[in-house]
């Protein structure tokens, strides 16, 4: 059987104001929902500083990775918003105010004059298209396989709602979990020849802390194969419920 393979994503967090911490980010979360949710494999992650060459450096390095890239923040009016000049020496071209953007920011700012400011907001990079913004108008912006997006969490989900649409979807990953009351340095071995017997599968092991039960961890299981998946889940079950046994441990206080 061929193993099922679906579009992988990196995701850029842009902004000195992250890397300080005098932001929390919101976003990686919200991202990842989002390609799970559509079966796209976000795959890596990077937080850099508001700076063009590292900003360029990156999406090109990922650009050429993975199917998609998806940036956030940096595309504000103030002269720190860099990211659209950063995309454009990333493809190496222009970066002109585009008329598309400017017609949706004039439409939502009837009353407000189209300062420099506010016309950085419209710039494209040639050969892009903007990205709808339904919550403030300004763009996002869409070129290649990149897409550049608000750092306001409400204004980036509003954007992955328009991309939605027009992504390559892959199949949805399903998954199951195992609980144990034993601890990893007991199955570890045995789990990683489950693993290897099982290479369509992902099984990641998690301590649990703080349940009252005693220690723990929860073993889950992910694969975009449900016949492999209740395979590999069946052997773990088995594994675990061996070792409670040689543990004394009483199949009904194993946990769900």
């Amino acid at each position: 059987m061929n193993a099922i393979t679906n579009p992988t994503a990196a995701m850029v967090v842009i902004g000195d104001e992250i890397l300080s911490g005098r932001t929390k980010d919101k976003n990686i979360a919200t991202v990842a929902e989002f390609c799970t949710g559509l079966g796209i494999e976000l795959r890596e992650v990077r937080v850099i500083p508001d700076d063009i060459e590292t900003i360029a450096a990156a999406l090109n390095a990922l650009r050429d990775d993975h199917t998609y890239v998806f940036t956030s923040g940096g595309i504000g009016p103030t002269h720190d918003d860099i990211t659209a000049d950063a995309v454009a020496e990333a493809f190496g071209v222009e970066l002109p105010v585009d008329e598309r953007a400017l017609a949706a920011l004039k439409s939502r700012f009837t009353d407000l004059e189209m300062t420099p400011a506010r016309l950085r907001m419209a710039r494209i990079p040639v050969g892009g298209e903007p990205i709808e913004n339904t919550v403030s108008a300004a763009p996002g912006i869409h070129i290649g396989n990149v897409f550049v997006m608000a750092g306001v969490p409400m204004i980036l989900e509003a954007m992955l709602e328009s991309l939605a649409p027009k992504l390559k979807t892959g199949v949805k990953l399903a998954s199951d979990s195992v609980e144990s009351r034993v601890g990893e340095g007991t199955f570890g071995d045995e789990l990683a020849e489950i693993q290897a017997a099982h290479p369509d599968v992902r099984i990641g092991s998690y301590p649990q802390f703080g349940r009252g039960t005693g220690y723990f961890a929860k073993i889950v299981l992910r694969s975009a194969d449900e016949a492999a998946l209740r395979a590999a889940t069946e052997k773990v079950r088995e594994l675990v419920a061996r070792l409670h046994r040689e543990h004394g441990i009483e199949p009904e206080k194993a946990g769900p």
